[in-house]
């Protein structure tokens, strides 16, 4: 996984509220992010990345998290594997020091 760019907790934080607009898509299930996710997060599980292609724009970079870090690194393979421009999340939510919201 070394050609999968990372991005710890605290800079996407700090990028954030810079006024930074970043990309984010959480690819936990539907019990976690109930539990408080980032708010500018996108909400897309893992298993429903492959029918939301449509969704992604190739020309734009995405910052992909879950709660560890484990399964946003097999998702960045897969959309890199695909062309996209992505960032893993290392430490996921479980490091995440900033505001959460409840799922919309």
């Amino acid at each position: 996984m070394e050609h999968i760019k990372t991005i710890t907790p605290e800079e996407v934080q700090k990028q954030l509220e810079e006024g930074k607009t970043l990309n984010l898509i959480d690819v936990r299930e539907d019990d976690e992010v109930a539990e408080g996710m980032i708010p500018e997060a996108v909400h897309i599980r893992m298993g429903n990345i492959p029918e939301n292609l449509d969704k992604l724009d190739l020309n734009s970079e995405y910052i992909i998290i879950c709660r560890s870090g484990g399964r946003s690194g097999r998702v960045c393979e897969y959309l890199f594997d695909q062309g996209y421009n992505v960032s893993n999340m290392v430490g996921g939510m479980l490091e995440w020091e900033g505001p959460l919201e409840p799922k919309k």
